[in-house]
């Protein structure tokens, strides 16, 4: 079998991405049920959750709806593909590469052209700033380097799946691009 049979029915295969069959839908309910960290967290706390307080972040940084519609969307290659930690992820090349490919596909799709290396910047900003607060609450561990500045203190929260899946989609159809 060459696909995974997502939320909403569709037959997707990750490695040769068809854009028809990416669905928000999809991403917004398998995103809050992945948990961050490989599940090596206090609690329960989901790539969806993540995500949001990612666009959020951006949001209050005054970026670009692009910008909060890319940090939302960010780590939606895992809704495909999985998440795989940081450690191991930077030596699997061929993974790396073809997470790369199919968020380059739903940035178009989403977008309507993958990201700038400016937008790519800032995403990642954000995106360290928010895992050096997950590091700190959802394990109680200093990361490396000083507390980033950001514009809102995150909320870590658990809340059940629904309820991300439904922010998910509120913040998505908010700051929609295309």
């Amino acid at each position: 079998m060459s696909y995974i049979t997502t939320y909403t029915g569709n037959h997707f295969d990750p490695i040769n991405p068809d854009p028809e069959l990416i669905n928000i839908v999809d991403i917004a309910h398998a995103l809050p049920m992945i948990c961050r960290g490989n599940g090596q967290v206090s609690t329960f706390w989901s790539v969806g959750e993540h995500c949001i307080l990612c666009a959020k972040e951006a949001a209050a940084r005054g970026y670009s709806n692009r910008v909060i519609e890319g940090a939302l969307l960010h780590d939606a290659s895992e809704c495909y593909m999985s998440d795989v930690p940081r450690p191991l992820k930077q030596f699997m090349t061929v993974y790396k590469e073809q997470e790369n490919h199919l968020l380059d596909v739903l940035y178009t799709k989403f977008l309507g052209s993958p990201l700038d290396e400016q937008e790519e910047k800032l995403i990642k900003e954000i995106d360290d700033a928010v895992l050096w607060y997950d590091m700190k609450y959802l394990l109680g561990e200093d990361s490396e380097g000083d507390k980033p500045e950001t514009c809102m203190v995150p909320d870590y929260t658990v809340r059940a799946f629904k309820d991300v899946e439904q922010e998910y989609l509120e913040i998505f159809e908010k700051y929609k691009v295309l």
